[in-house]
């Protein structure tokens, strides 16, 4: 795409408000670097990875800090026979921790959900033998530690004792002489690698020694006492040997980074990248804005977009709706001068190049955009002295040479082309122009003033006519399209407005009307009415936004409510079967007030439900739907046409139930924690199954017992309880289990054709 075309659309502006929420130099630079992608497939990865990141750092508490830029580094470091610095190794040392860090926090994502946002953290080669070397030798005040070496620790341990002995012997002068008075400081302090008293200047001849500086103000020389000559020679030759131990673990750490270089520098990459999406993430937040695909063969349906420059200043922008219909590729928009017309233009070329480079776009959720590859803007005044063009010339000039590179995938914006010439002659030019681009298949936005353009918007096949509109009192824009009309250009309304002399302006209203051309009050007549209209669809939107408001409320309380009837019902079931196995109650008792329980379930379930899922004629026979009370997946038995009753078989237990009691049966809330129903088709037997295999034993005694309690709430008489056979084990426990268990009548091993000892026949009295 041309630079011109995104520099009149704004774009390098967009790229500076995206840069300032990067939070490194090179995040900074990366952001400034992004252009459209003119490829449909890379786009759509980097749309798709722009979506997981908003949603992973929306969802996320992890934060990318800033880290140093090592580009520099990585450069040097390719130079052989170079060492890198104690900075640059410090640098490197911050920016693989954020790798590390930043890594494993989008590693631990759900990959299910962010799949390309994870894969690019599993490509990260993690640099060990660097990481481990920086970490052990470099310090958190970018020093090297003491245990980077053995010889390190050794010359460090022999240079503190030296400054140990050193403090003892001025301590000691000190305490012989009274020379306080002459120092400016009583701590010692270095001057050419030597321990040395900072003296006044006045008195540096109270103390022998030898003086090595002064201080910027004169005021203070430093002297090395006589009698810390010999400790400080011992002193510099060991910082010496300091400096060389240094040398050697820098050189050595400079040879890791060389064998490594390919995994530090994927990290680091790797870092920026995610820099750059945090930055987009945290610029969609700051202008409202979504993550927009392009689709091959896509509709142009813009909902509420704003300008990207105005939405970023939230409160500034007025939201349009930019649409066509299915079947057209041309907008043409006219009207009043200062109404809108370019920004409304420039809102769907920038939103358009924003899109095409991944970019978060201020639109509506449920906007779509066709898949362009560029987009050709040509402006209103394209004049250029330094080549001798008129404006005119200047924009055929312009449009000559982009003709040929136009397809089917391009977007092209003309804002008032034609203008600097006769203008029936540019209308006609310009009505040719949209001609051809429809003839090549081009999407073409069109902004004019000219009468003859605003007729053909209105009867050209394939191109919608929109106009801008204006308060009907005060005149002033309203920055809102109004679809399928035109607009007059109120050229005098906006002269009065800028304070054009009242004489020139009436004697301009006299010549309209001996020219004939006064259309004003018809096209005031058609803005009064599309202003009323749009004011009218703002009041129904608003009141919808209220209504579903409402509902939403409304809903959440049933929702309680039914969680609430469901808690209490699992409360009151749970309190009888506890009372039944105490023996306070009698089995025929206890059933009697479950089944009233449930009754009260299934009740509270269907006042919840806000609508029929199936009409009666989709209740077919051998259907599978659930049974929403016990939220069990069934197959239809019969149908009773009178009651409008079906009978439906949960599990293997029939039972005739409501319509309005069934729903799809993709909807299954959850399955009941602990066993798994028979879900063969309907058998003349109320057979209930638990399959343990493969279950630890405390896992499968208390899945066992869930199953028997849920099995008595529903009426259940013949369980099967398959174990396996594997070491007895499990056979043994589910026995246990049975024989201690109220309401077992009795239990017995399978038949040889239904698994034997491997499975568990079980009544219940």
């Amino acid at each position: 795409m041309e630079s011109r075309t995104l520099h009149l659309l704004d774009y390098p502006k967009v790229l500076d408000l995206l840069t300032r929420h990067a939070v490194s130099g090179a995040g900074q630079r990366a952001c400034q670097s992004i252009l459209p992608l003119g490829d449909q497939a890379a786009l759509s990865l980097a749309s798709r990875l722009l979506r997981q990141a908003m949603c992973w750092f929306g969802e996320s508490s992890y934060i990318f800090s800033g880290f140093p830029e090592i580009d520099g580094v990585m450069a040097y470091v390719t130079k052989p026979v170079t060492v890198l610095d104690k900075d640059a190794l410090w640098a490197m040392t911050q920016v693989l921790e954020l790798v590390r860090t930043g890594r494993d926090a989008v590693l631990g994502s759900n990959e299910s959900r962010f799949p390309l946002l994870v894969e690019s953290a599993h490509h990260v080669i993690w640099p060990e033998k660097v990481w481990s070397g920086l970490r052990r030798c470099m310090g958190p005040d970018g020093e090297l530690k003491d245990e980077s070496s053995p010889a390190l620790f050794s010359v460090r341990q022999e240079i503190r004792n030296i400054l140990q002995r050193c403090t003892r012997k001025v301590n000691d002068f000190f305490g012989d002489q009274d020379i306080a008075p002459f120092l400016q400081d009583e701590f010692l302090t270095i001057s050419s690698d030597r321990y040395v008293l900072a003296v006044k200047s006045n008195f540096k001849g109270k103390i022998r020694g030898i003086v090595h500086d002064y201080s910027q103000t004169g005021e203070t020389c430093y002297v090395e006492p006589l009698f810390l000559v010999e400790l400080n020679n011992q002193f510099r030759e060991l910082k010496q040997e300091e400096k060389q131990e240094e040398q050697n673990i820098l050189a050595y750490l400079t040879d890791l980074v060389r064998q490594e270089f390919c995994a530090v520098g994927q990290g680091y990459a790797w870092l920026v990248t995610m820099d750059v999406l945090q930055a987009k993430t945290r610029f969609a937040r700051q202008m409202q804005g979504i993550t927009l695909d392009m689709e091959p063969g896509g509709t142009l349906e813009l909902r509420e977009a704003r300008h990207p420059l105005l939405a970023a200043h939230p409160g500034t922008a007025v939201p349009i709706d930019i649409l066509l219909e299915p079947g057209q590729k041309g907008l043409l928009i006219s009207g009043g001068n200062a109404g809108g017309k370019t920004v409304s233009l420039k809102t769907l070329g920038l939103i358009a190049v924003m899109a095409q480079a991944a970019l978060p776009v201020p639109v509506r959720e449920g906007s779509s955009l066709p898949y362009w590859n560029q987009v050709v803007v040509s402006m209103g005044d394209e004049q250029s002295l330094e080549d001798s063009l008129s404006t005119f010339t200047a924009q055929i000039s312009h449009f000559s040479r982009l003709w040929p590179k136009i397809t089917g995938d391009t977007l092209v914006i003309l804002d008032e082309f034609g203008m600097g010439t006769d203008p029936s002659q540019g209308a006609a030019l310009a009505q040719a122009v949209v001609d051809a681009l429809l003839d090549k298949g081009a999407w073409v936005g069109v902004a004019t003033h000219f009468p003859a353009l605003k007729v053909y918007g209105l009867v050209k096949e394939g191109v919608r006519a929109a106009s801008v509109l204006f308060d009907p009192r005060t005149k002033k824009p309203l920055f809102r399209l109004a679809y399928d009309q035109v607009g007059a250009s109120q050229a005098l309304d906006v002269a009065r407005e800028q304070g054009l002399d009242a004489s020139i302006l009436a004697r301009a209203e006299e010549y309209l009307l001996l020219d004939g051309g006064d259309s004003k009050e018809i096209f005031e007549r058609l803005n009064a009415l599309a202003a009323e209209k749009e004011s009218e669809i703002e009041r129904l939107k608003r009141r919808e936004a209220v209504l579903e408001k409402k509902w939403e409320q409304r809903r959440a309380k049933l929702d309680t409510e039914r969680e609430e009837v469901i808690l209490n019902v699992k409360k009151e079931a749970q309190d009888i079967v506890r009372q039944w196995r105490a023996g306070k109650q009698g089995r025929k008792q206890a059933l009697e007030k479950l089944a009233k329980a449930r009754e009260q379930l299934e009740s509270g379930m269907v006042r919840s439900a806000p609508a029929p899922a199936f009409g009666w004629d989709d209740l077919r026979v051998g259907k599978r739907v659930v049974y929403a009370p016990w939220d069990k997946s069934g197959v239809i038995e019969e149908r009773d046409e009178r009651k409008q009753k079906i009978k439906l078989n949960v599990g293997g237990v029939s039972l005739w139930v409501n319509t309005l009691e069934l729903l799809p049966e993709r909807v299954i809330s959850n399955a009941s924690a602990g066993y798994v129903l028979n879900r063969q088709p309907a058998s003349s037997s109320s057979m209930l199954r638990l399959d343990l295999r493969g279950m630890r034993a405390d896992d499968a005694k208390a899945a066992l017992e869930s199953f028997l309690d849920t099995a008595l709430l529903k009426g259940g008489t013949s369980l099967e309880i398959v174990h396996g056979k594997g070491t007895g084990v499990l056979r043994q426990i589910v026995h246990e289990v049975l024989d201690g268990f109220p309401g077992v009548e009795s239990f017995s091993l399978g038949n040889a054709d239904e698994g034997g000892d491997g499975m568990t026949r079980v009544i219940l009295g």
